[in-house]
């Protein structure tokens, strides 16, 4: 019988681990001891839209057609709605940017199957933080699917 588990699962590290490596992303990506993951990383800083929190987090960073996106299941995603004032430090450089979270279910859903398609099917779940069940680029189908269930979410960051 065919396995019938979801095609796409979040895979996010042990919250212990986020814990531990969180700090160590946030300091190695200002210094050039980071190297390549200057390019792959990126720290965004942010205040919560209703709390005023400061968030201050290292994410995957995401090229799409010449733009910069996060793709992520977080709850924090929703400070984006509507767009928000951000600082993106990324490639070593820390910019003030505007951070907006993109409403468009099917839009969405381009945007994780072409960055998935782009990556190749390992590093697309080391990547996006999702683990995918038959060892293959889930198709958009099964992308939809997994953003409605998971609610996952693309937020694309822009200049200020």
């Amino acid at each position: 019988m065919a396995d019938q588990s979801a095609a796409i699962t979040p895979a996010p590290p042990p919250d212990a681990i986020m814990r531990a490596v969180n700090p160590l992303m946030r300091y190695l990506l200002r210094t050039p001891l980071a190297g390549g993951l200057r390019k792959q990383f990126m720290v965004l800083s942010f205040k919560g839209r209703k709390t005023g929190r400061e968030f201050v987090l290292p994410v995957s960073a995401h090229r799409i057609d010449g733009d910069l996106y996060a793709l992520v299941g977080s709850a924090w995603k929703v400070n984006f709605r509507g767009g928000a004032s951000v600082s993106v430090l990324v490639d070593g450089v820390e910019r003030s940017m505007r951070g907006e979270l993109i409403e468009d279910r099917e839009r969405t859903v381009d945007l994780f199957h072409r960055c998935a398609v782009s990556y190749g099917v390992k590093r697309a779940q080391r990547m996006m933080g999702l683990q995918f069940r038959d060892d293959r680029i889930p198709s958009a189908e099964e992308f939809r699917e997994a953003i409605e269930v998971n609610k996952l979410a693309a937020i694309r960051f822009t200049p200020a």
